[in-house]
């Protein structure tokens, strides 16, 4: 805009002057030779424009006669250039994308368009192309020549770091670490990488000292560093708690002081207050972190703080406890484990169906085992308890990256990475939440005491006779009921004489003509007629399942004699001998037939039953099928 009034005010002010001399009264007069030229001021003014405009022109002229050859060159140059920076820009991006076929490709076309020793990206492509083919060797080999230029040092250190931790040569990577860290502090992956190749080291002072300086640097917000630095004082007093326990104290309680709820920190400066008779200050320490954030931890560090305390000292401990941070889980469970190692069983019952009632975990019910166990010794229900510490959710315990360890570590074992634990749920294994029916406050019955009445078993009522009603199977087996002795041979009678009733009311129904021209029929078809028209109530068929066998026999011999077989129908059947009474085998429970081998009808001999095959669970009869959206195999 600024530009644009410039113009405007440019061409207003020749305007104005050639205006002001047409309208000045004058003229000019020049002398060339013997010649005297008179014109007017005007046509002056304009014949000195027009010269001058003409010896520019000229001028241009003859300039871009004489510098066209080099105009054309770098006309050709800066047009191979953008070509090359295009093809190193869609090499780069094929990199970056996973694709070394392309990669390589604009590479090469690069290389032919640009200078390599004056683009460093074109090492740079190189580097990452040979990378994506899998060529690690000559990568680093590339890596290691970036380091003779100063421009690509920093480039190469990097490269030589990330080989060094895909091989897991720690020692290559803390090199490199601290190589680039040392020539580039604004570099925030050097200087975390050596922090944590330090940390994994056991180097904790120096570890420290480098912290300090990225603090120094802000290249580390104030409260991360301030964490950082509370674990590694933690770790350096853990690893001088027996060797030098003033020196532990002191590195513990800055820790504490810069994280005022982290368990591990007050936890060890309690216990090397504790070892420098400083029972106030150890405790003091504690609960101040229990204040923060209770951890279990914390808990048994207080409550054993004195090692020559009885049980009902620590149990005041944890209601202490209890009182600082009330109606917590952490709390509840402290008091309960302090009471039954008191003897208080009424107290642990009460506090760990505190925490059933807010949050259900193991170590809930296991310790409700453990009560149970203590005080009644009822096994039905410790078994009861332990068993829905299985389905319940599992407790919170130290884990990083996957991995979950019973005590705190500094770094994790998998990246190790600094502070990666984390006091949390393992994601490994997510309990289902399950309703406790159980009441905590009802103990047992004790070990002791004798069955009681509910416990006696009883006999099962038999089921009540329906309109459908199933034919008896030949081969099932004999039902008993629980505590009632089997009567094999009144069982036997009672259904010879059912059948014979059975056969007589069916033979007086059946008229005269129809036994004349009824055709031959064996005693097994008598049976089966008889069977059809009569069919006896569930409870008989039951207790006359041990005598079909022996019925289907005598049907056998009524079919093989002539006699039998030209009486008809009208007749009943012969009863066949007595047998002589065998002794009682051991029945079987009604809930477990025998399956293994079933009476041919025919031949009476004993086929292999297989056993049937059981329907799928998931789809119900009749049920039309779901389509898949994945297939599984």
């Amino acid at each position: 805009m600024i530009k644009v009034l410039i113009f405007i005010a440019l061409v207003f002010a020749l305007g104005f002057g050639f205006a002001w001399l047409a309208d000045m009264p004058g003229d000019v007069a020049v002398t060339v030779g013997d010649q005297l030229i008179h014109v007017s001021l005007m046509v002056a003014a304009v014949g000195v424009v027009s010269i001058v405009a003409a010896i520019m022109l000229t001028w241009w002229i003859i300039r871009v006669v004489f510098t066209s050859p080099e105009r054309l060159n770098r006309f050709f140059r800066a047009r191979k250039r953008d070509r090359g920076y295009q093809s190193l820009s869609t090499g780069i991006i094929a990199a970056g994308s996973g694709d070394p076929a392309t990669s390589r490709r604009m590479l090469k076309q690069a290389g032919g368009l640009l200078n390599e020793t004056t683009e460093p990206l074109i090492q740079l492509l190189d580097a990452q192309t040979t990378l994506l083919e899998g060529k690690h060797g000559d990568a680093r080999q590339k890596f290691e020549a970036m380091l003779e230029d100063p421009e690509l040092r920093l480039l190469g250190l990097r490269g030589l770091y990330m080989e060094a931790q895909r091989l897991g040569d720690r020692e290559a990577q803390k090199h490199y670490a601290e190589k680039a860290a040392e020539l580039g502090p604004q570099l925030i992956w050097a200087g975390k990488a050596a922090i944590d190749l330090k940390t994994a080291s056991g180097d904790w002072d120096g570890a420290i000292r480098l912290l300090e300086k990225q603090k120094a640097a802000k290249h580390v917000a104030r409260e991360d560093a301030d964490r950082k630095r509370a674990v590694l004082l933690t770790a350096l007093a853990m690893d001088n708690a027996e060797s030098d326990p003033a020196k532990s104290k002191q590195a513990a309680l800055e820790a504490h002081r810069l994280a005022p709820g982290f368990a591990p920190a007050a936890v060890t400066a309690a216990e090397a207050a504790f070892r420098l008779n400083e029972m106030r200050r150890g405790v003091k320490v504690l609960e101040t972190c229990w204040r923060k954030a209770p951890h279990p931890d914390v808990a048994l560090a207080y409550v054993n703080a004195r090692p020559g305390d009885s049980a009902l000292d620590r149990l005041k401990r944890a209601r202490r406890l209890e009182a600082i941070k009330p109606n917590t889980t952490e709390s509840s469970l402290i008091v309960a484990q302090m009471a039954l190692e008191a003897g208080e069983f009424e107290q642990a019952r009460k506090s760990v169906a505190a925490v059933l009632r807010n949050q259900p975990r193991e170590s809930a019910f296991m310790l409700m085992a453990d009560i149970e166990d203590a005080e009644t010794g009822d096994q039905g229900k410790v078994r009861e308890w332990l068993s829905r510490a299985v389905r319940a959710a599992r407790d919170p315990a130290w884990t990083a990256d996957g991995i979950v360890a019973e005590k705190w570590s500094p770094f994790s074992p998998v990246t190790g990475r600094i502070d990666a634990f984390e006091w949390k749920v393992p994601v490994e294994r997510t309990g289902a939440l399950i309703e406790n029916d159980l009441d905590p406050m009802v103990p047992g019955t004790p070990a002791d005491a004798g069955p009681s009445v509910d416990a006696e078993e009883t006999v099962v009522p038999a089921l009540p006779v329906v309109d459908a009603q199933p034919e008896p199977q030949a081969d099932a087996a004999p039902v008993k009921t629980i505590g009632e002795p089997v009567d094999l041979a009144a069982r036997v009678e009672a259904a010879r004489e059912e059948r014979t009733r059975a056969a007589g009311d069916a033979s007086d129904e059946t008229p005269a003509a129809d036994t004349e021209t009824a055709p031959e029929s064996t005693g097994m078809d008598e049976d089966r007629g008889t069977e059809d028209k009569a069919k006896p109530a569930p409870a008989i068929e039951m207790a006359a399942a041990a005598a079909a066998s022996a019925a289907m026999a005598n049907g056998k011999a009524g079919a093989n004699d002539p006699a039998r077989a030209q009486a008809g129908t009208s007749q009943p059947p012969a009863e066949p001998a007595p047998a002589a009474p065998a002794a009682d085998p051991p029945a079987k429970p009604a809930d477990k037939p025998d399956v293994g081998v079933k009476a041919d009808a025919d031949t009476g001999e004993q086929a292999p039953l297989k056993p049937p095959i059981p329907d799928d669970p998931g789809v119900e009869d009749g049920e039309p099928d779901k389509p898949r959206r994945f297939r599984l195999f």
